[in-house]
């Protein structure tokens, strides 16, 4: 019985290291063209199923596909400290006043569920890490309601594994914004209309746009030059949002940058996924899945406290608390009767706290399991970065 039992494993072996090498042998140039042509087709499919942050998953789901089969090439650094300082511009162009004037008239509230849904995610991902669902910190990450792209960014810095943070982060939001969107379009008696098309290649205003690219690559070189970790995007999250909401600058970001974006981040997950991380975060899905429930639950709960402390509509009430992407939920907000400024208000709140506080909630979880379970330290061979 062990002998076959060996000879088993020595077979799933050699069925993975033929998987993985599928395309080592490749000229570089060839696998760039068969990702590029992968990534058109996932995102297209995804965008046409109406799933948010189709460009991002797309090329993501095209590099998991080559990195499982062997793919060598790698994303180079400076495109992709470029991509984190243009995701920066894109948070900081999303900070509006009439969000501040909604956050100012309701701030102790606001703050209060923003800090309960943190510290309840927080403690799911606590959870899982003790269950060793993921490895280290990862569950901390790839737990947190929102920001799901700036944490995948912050979590390589950080030297949790990125890809199993991506799988957790966009298994959420999919989960989240379906659920949504159903709800949005029972309760209003609507079919949940995303946004208008969008053209991809606007006139553009080159002034705006120059000055944004020039904010962008200065933060984004401070950034680097100070070891500030993800300080690309954070610089330009900061600076962007003083001069954007001061008029000093328009954020100037066409469709096709922001595309050409999110495709860099997607494939800086994605050629980095092996067949064995592939088979773990597929293992962890059930797991995974309990935990999205609780914390949906959870937020629907303070859905109702919101409806009885302030008086607004359930549905104000359930979309401001969902902890799915801004994005997605922005989308399906302007789609109903709500009121689009309390609901992205408290969205914002939260998704700026995240950025700023994760490092330090990470670390404090990360401090609580030293100890208390073995092995709780990353792995070497599961960093992105």
């Amino acid at each position: 019985m062990l002998q076959e039992a060996a000879t088993q494993r020595r077979q799933g072996t050699a069925v993975l290291n033929s998987s993985a090498s599928r395309f080592a042998s490749m000229p570089e140039a060839a696998q760039w063209a068969l990702l590029a042509a992968f990534s058109c087709a996932c995102a297209a499919l995804l965008n046409i199923a109406g799933l948010p942050a189709a460009f991002f998953l797309g090329p993501m789901a095209a590099g998991v596909i080559m990195g499982v089969n062997g793919a060598s090439i790698r994303i180079p650094r400076v495109p992709y400290i470029g991509a984190q300082a243009i995701m920066g511009a894109f948070i900081a162009s999303a900070i509006t006043p009439s969000i501040l004037h909604s956050f100012f008239q309701e701030w102790p509230i606001i703050l209060g569920v923003v800090f309960a849904v943190i510290a309840a995610s927080s403690f799911l991902g606590w959870v899982m890490s003790r269950w060793r669902v993921m490895p280290g910190t990862t569950a901390v990450w790839g737990s947190s309601p929102g920001a799901a792209a700036a944490m995948v960014i912050m979590a390589a810095e950080f030297g949790a594994d990125a890809r199993l943070v991506a799988f957790m982060q966009y298994f959420r939001v999919a989960c989240v914004a379906g659920l949504a969107s159903v709800i949005a379009a029972v309760w209003t008696h609507t079919t949940g209309a995303a946004h208008p098309p969008s053209e991809w290649f606007p006139a553009v205003h080159w002034k705006s746009f120059t000055e944004t690219l020039l904010l962008a690559g200065l933060c984004a070189t401070a950034g680097r030059l100070f070891r500030i970790p993800s300080g690309p995007m954070l610089l330009t999250l900061l600076f962007g949002s003083i001069l954007h909401l001061s008029g000093a600058l328009e954020i100037e970001l066409p469709k096709w940058l922001l595309a050409g974006t999110y495709t860099l981040l997607g494939w800086s997950v994605g050629v980095h996924f092996t067949p064995a991380i592939l088979a773990h975060a597929v293992r962890a899905i059930p797991k995974i899945l309990l935990s999205v429930t609780l914390l949906i639950a959870f937020c629907g709960g303070l859905a109702y406290v919101l409806t009885q402390a302030l008086g607004i509509d359930a549905l104000t009430a359930y979309l401001a608390t969902s902890p799915g992407g801004m994005d997605s939920i922005a989308i399906i907000a302007a789609s109903t009767h709500v009121d689009v400024s309390f609901v992205m208000a408290l969205q914002t709140i939260r998704f700026l706290i995240i950025v700023m506080a994760g490092p330090h909630l990470a670390r404090l979880v990360a401090r609580h399991m030293e100890g208390a379970v073995p092995g709780t330290h990353e792995r070497k061979d599961l960093h992105l970065r």
